[in-house]
């Protein structure tokens, strides 16, 4: 019997770059295959081709042996694939029922059925054990809530192929445990899974076989049981002795004091304190309201009370402009809707948070602009083929760097970094955990918020972990071990939010 799916050959070419070069790829009916590679590798170019996004140059695609040309999502959809993205593909103006089912609402003599609608909705929401209410707007939903929200949408379409694009990046240890009953479920019905991952340890727990890229070209496939060092090996093409090369520099005066930070439902009377040359990470369960703290003090969210202190003195509004003006650089957890603008260039991304520096009697200073930009792409070795490339091809790791190269380019001294590897591959999580030391050398201080709890564990030197709204206790990075980490995160967490 033929695969299920079949890619020979696939060629995909950009300006200035071949994305894949030559790839053969294959899936059986009841098989989660993964798909490893360092961002850029071209996992992300591979699985477009079969949603309909990318057409390749070179190659052909085979579904049940016989060969097809998806060259648009609806082709996808009579194929029965289903993809869900790494970088959601909601609208946030809609509820989530709209969502589940956009452009194939259930009617009734020739009218929207909402109500079966929200039903329907209703019941895969259940599937999946997760509690949103279908008529609440995404735009009112966590991270975590959005992806989901986006594998209900997949399973509305009975996929035979289902790819999932870094699923488990915004969910917690038993949300993550929830998703694959879900995967080894759709295994017993036959339904093919490619799955999309930078968390070694979930290839051996949900995976069948692995296929490695590197460089948009293929190094090989492997079973899933292959030991990590040689897939991480097969994937940067070298080994990585140290995941966590966290190196500790001289802790010196406070940078950032935040003082009883509340917000009715969301955030308990606060404080906190991020000194010189430190790394705060700040640890929880999904719904914790770290996020919303990080917000807060940013000023994107309104608060009820509390205090932020930057370097002594005390912020007199909470607002954004006023935040970046002290010092203060936020790196977002959202890094496609708010931490980067996708049609603009390197250099034009870079500038967003500095573009007074470059503005003389309202014109813009072009020629500055990408001077500075040149510097920033070189130290924090962005690789891009140059400062006017679209923001949008450059691979998660590059992009990340840009978002900090955004608030370096600001002159931020406190940054704060929400989730700053979601998405990025192994090698490129070094290279952000090694800029992150450079700062802190240089005098900065951090405060991280992150789901991956090896790597709170690994790069923090002081572990603030939050329930319920609250700071429930605080870990010496020589204290904290993953086991005192979630006992603080569980006190109170049946009052979190989100």
């Amino acid at each position: 019997m033929s695969p299920l799916l079949e890619m020979r050959g696939i060629t995909k070419r950009f300006p200035g770059v071949t994305a894949l070069d030559g790839v053969d790829f294959e899936l059986e009916r009841g098989e989660v295959h993964v798909i490893l590679g360092e961002n850029g590798a071209g996992k992300s170019t591979l699985i477009k081709m079969l949603s309909g996004a990318y057409q390749p140059d070179e190659g052909e695609i085979l579904f049940e042996g016989e060969p097809v040309r998806i060259h648009s999502a609806a082709v996808a959809q009579g194929l029965v694939i289903s993809t869900i993205y790494q970088e959601f593909n909601l609208v946030p103006q809609l509820t989530v029922a709209e969502n589940v089912f956009l452009g194939r609402q259930p009617r009734r003599l020739g009218i929207v059925d909402r109500r079966r609608m929200r039903e329907q909705a209703r019941r895969l929401l259940e599937r999946i054990r997760v509690r949103v209410d279908p008529d609440a707007p995404v735009s009112a939903l966590g991270v975590a809530q959005r992806q989901m929200v986006e594998i209900a949408k997949a399973l509305s379409l009975e996929a035979r192929v289902l790819i999932m694009d870094e699923p488990t990046a915004s969910l917690s240890g038993q949300e993550v445990q929830r998703l694959f009953e879900i995967v080894r479920g759709l295994k017993q019905e036959e339904v093919g899974v490619i799955f999309i991952s930078h968390h070694l340890e979930e290839v051996t727990e949900i995976g069948d076989r692995v296929t490695v890229l590197r460089d948009g070209r293929l190094v090989g496939q492997v079973p899933a049981t292959t030991d990590h060092s040689e897939l991480v090996r097969m994937m940067v093409g070298r080994s990585i002795e140290d995941q966590f090369p966290r190196r500790r520099p001289e802790i010196g005066d406070v940078l950032l004091k935040v003082r009883d930070l509340s917000r009715e439902g969301v955030l308990e009377e606060l404080s906190l304190r991020v000194r010189a040359g430190e790394v705060v990470g700040i640890a929880g369960i999904v719904g914790a309201g770290r996020t919303e703290l990080a917000r807060a003090i940013f000023g994107v969210d309104p608060v009820d009370s509390g205090e932020v202190w930057v370097e002594g003195r005390r912020m007199e509004r909470f607002d954004p402009r006023e935040a970046k003006h002290r010092g203060i650089g936020f790196a977002t957890e959202d890094r496609q809707g708010q931490g980067i603008v996708p049609p603009l260039s390197v250099a034009e991304n870079l500038a967003l948070a500095s573009l007074e520096r470059y503005t003389r009697a309202g014109l813009l200073n072009r020629r500055e602009e990408r001077s500075q930009a040149e510097k920033m792409i070189e130290d924090l070795n962005i690789r891009t083929p140059g400062p006017d490339q679209e923001v949008r091809y450059l691979s998660g790791g590059n992009q990340q760097k840009v978002v900090i190269g955004k608030w370096l380019l600001a002159d931020s001294r406190v940054l704060i970094m929400d989730e700053p590897t979601r998405g990025i591959d192994v090698g490129a999580k070094v290279e952000i955990y090694e800029l992150m030391n450079e700062l802190t050398e240089q005098g900065a201080g951090i405060l991280m918020i992150s789901s991956d709890l090896p790597e709170v564990l690994g790069m923090s030197d002081r572990i603030l972990v939050m329930a319920g709204g609250r700071i429930t206790g605080e870990l010496s990075g020589e204290e904290a071990t993953q086991e005192r980490v979630m006992t603080l995160a569980t006190q109170g967490s049946e009052t979190a939010v989100g």
